[in-house]
């Protein structure tokens, strides 16, 4: 029986990784659940799983719920020491890393210090702080399983052991990480200044969280898994090409040197790459329906466009530029779909702050961890500004 402690159990990653649990008793219990002010879903959880822990990042919501809850044995818990504590605790075995942008970074950190299988949705951890990240995971022994489909894809396509290795030394020609482009794929560019947030959020096939929604529809989503799949396998932003794929049944694919071609194909469904991570080496039912070729029957890729999607470039250019950039980058990113959601910007201008940013805060070194938090808070500090006084 595996103890697994869900960080960010009220998304949508969360929420399809406890559909799993629940399908797999046998298997999985739940040590912890957290979340950060959603104390109604989070008492739904507790009364249908009774985790040992449950630890709100509001204080208030950990209060309410607590009084909520007062008759069952689940302890509720709050404050960011307690994250990093269910995530590290000797009794837990997996930790869903599932708490979306930089406010995962700390408590997964602690999750792959004690030497856990980290199950990792939370791509920032890695776009923030990925040289440090992936020494962490070397130096105290953890188990590092990507979550994110095209992540999960890549990982099933490579030769075992591939996490932190060099993949274009098994091989390996390049990486091919596919995207759907999102709602906004096939409107007028002249038209996107004029795009909502709801519009920005209905996603064509995937059912996601707002902040991811629209970070799918600037694909920079697709940007920072780029960084992401650079840092989980040793390879660099030129050897990965980044193709639109509208039915987003191939969920990445990997090119080898011989001419073969190795997808991962499914059904869009979270289910299916965290019940790969979660098993793994075995594979268990994950309650994704089983995918039609038949029913399918066409498949389409096109390069994608980055004068359609300039959120790509910044991307490149801040793994290219190296060090806190990247840091920098996602921080001006979550700060400007934020606004965006907000009514404060309009869709356009989200890449145009991003690029404000990163012009105007020097790219420094990213060796210690307070070092990249500190590029963090100043890049959003300056966001911030920037949108109070205009963006150009």
């Amino acid at each position: 029986m595996k103890q697994v402690t869900i960080l960010g159990a009220t998304g949508s990653v969360g929420q399809s990784t406890l559909d799993i649990v629940a399908r797999h008793r046998d298997r999985f219990a739940l040590y912890a659940l957290t979340a950060n002010d959603n104390d109604q879903k989070m008492r739904q959880l507790c009364r249908q799983f009774e985790p040992r822990y449950v630890v709100m990042a509001d204080a208030d919501s950990a209060q309410r719920l607590s009084e909520v809850i007062a008759d069952l044995s689940t302890e509720v818990l709050s404050g960011e020491s307690c994250l990093a504590q269910v995530a590290a605790d000797d009794g837990v075995d997996i930790v869903v890393a599932a708490i979306v942008g930089a406010a995962g970074l700390l408590p997964t950190l602690a999750a792959i210090r004690g030497g856990k299988r980290v199950l990792l949705a939370n791509k920032e951890s890695l776009v923030m702080a990925g040289a440090l990240f992936m020494d962490e995971v070397r130096q105290h022994q953890a188990k590092l399983l990507p979550v994110d489909s095209e992540h999960n894809a890549i990982f099933q396509c490579l030769p075992p052991g591939s996490i932190g290795q060099a993949a274009l030394e098994s091989g390996v020609h390049r990486i091919i990480l596919t995207g759907s482009g999102g709602p906004f794929r096939d409107i007028d560019i002249a038209q996107l200044e004029n795009v909502t947030p709801e519009q920005a959020c209905a996603h064509p096939n995937w059912d996601m969280g707002p902040k991811i929604s629209v970070d799918s529809a600037t694909m920079m989503n697709k940007g920072l898994e780029m960084i992401e799949a650079c840092w989980l396998f040793a390879v660099d932003q030129s050897d990965i090409d980044i193709v639109l794929h509208r039915q987003s049944i191939v969920h990445s694919m990997v090119s080898y040197l011989d001419g073969s071609v190795i997808a991962q194909l499914g059904n869009p469904d979270m289910r299916t790459p965290i019940a790969n991570a979660l098993a793994w080496p075995e594979r268990i039912e994950s309650g994704a329906e089983p995918l039609d070729l038949l029913q399918v029957s066409q498949l389409d890729f096109t390069l994608a466009d980055e004068s359609r999607y300039p959120c790509l470039g910044l991307a490149r250019e801040a793994w290219h530029r190296g060090g806190n950039s990247m840091a920098i980058l996602n921080a001006a990113n979550e700060v400007a779909v934020e606004q965006f959601l907000q009514r404060n910007i309009n869709f356009i201008e989200i890449p145009r702050l991003i690029t404000q940013v990163m012009e105007q805060i020097s790219t420094g070194p990213a060796d210690r961890l307070d070092s990249i938090l500190q590029a963090d808070a100043s890049a959003r500090e300056l966001a911030l500004s920037l949108v109070v006084s205009g963006v150009n």
